[in-house]
């Protein structure tokens, strides 16, 4: 390797000095030794005022724009980041919101169920007790009614008898035999 190396070097400076004197005998001043040292003077001070101007002026304002830049851009991704916490922080206020508003809801739906089937439970027994009052009072009336019945089935049938008898055989009857007649006959079906 290090031979190759060798090689190369020995390669260059060859060409270089076959190339100088094409230069020379071809009138390229740029490869003349002679205007080398004056080449080299003004080559150093025009890259040096370009370094200078480069240093001094223009590099700054590059680096005064990127550190701006950066600057910003940290500050936009702080300022990016709070809205990040703080749209979670609503998403997770909104969320808490709409499940206390369904657990209010289901609780305003239980009572309100609740408050319906008491009233109409209430309404239901009410109306119960009143039909039960209704049934005792036709009961009550129904057993007056039987009570009374006999008697009054007894006198219609008394009257009735009376006057069958008088149509058909023409005869008042006596009240007291047909009285005791109906008697004998209901108290017989009262047995059955």
């Amino acid at each position: 390797m290090f031979k190759k190396i060798i090689l190369k070097i020995i390669a260059v400076y060859l060409f270089s000095i076959s190339f100088t004197y094409a230069a020379e005998s071809g009138g390229m001043p740029q490869l003349d030794p002679e205007f080398w040292f004056s080449q080299i003077f003004w080559l150093v001070i025009t890259f040096g005022v370009l370094y200078l101007i480069l240093s001094k002026i223009v590099l700054p304002k590059i680096s005064d724009n990127l550190e701006t830049r950066k600057s910003q851009v940290l500050e936009n991704l702080e300022i990016a980041e709070k809205q990040r916490n703080q749209s979670e922080a609503k998403l997770k206020e909104f969320d808490n919101i709409i499940l206390k508003s369904k657990i209010e809801a289901k609780n305003l739906f239980n009572e309100s169920r609740k408050k319906l089937l008491d009233d109409i439970n209430s309404k239901k027994q009410k109306l119960e007790e009143e039909i039960d009052k209704e049934v005792k009072i036709v009961e009550s009336e129904i057993n007056e009614l039987k009570n009374k019945s006999p008697e009054k089935i007894n006198k219609i049938a008394i009257e009735t008898s009376a006057d069958i008898i008088n149509q058909l055989i023409g005869v008042n009857a006596n009240n007291s035999s047909i009285t005791a007649i109906v008697s004998d006959i209901s108290s017989k079906n009262k047995t059955l």
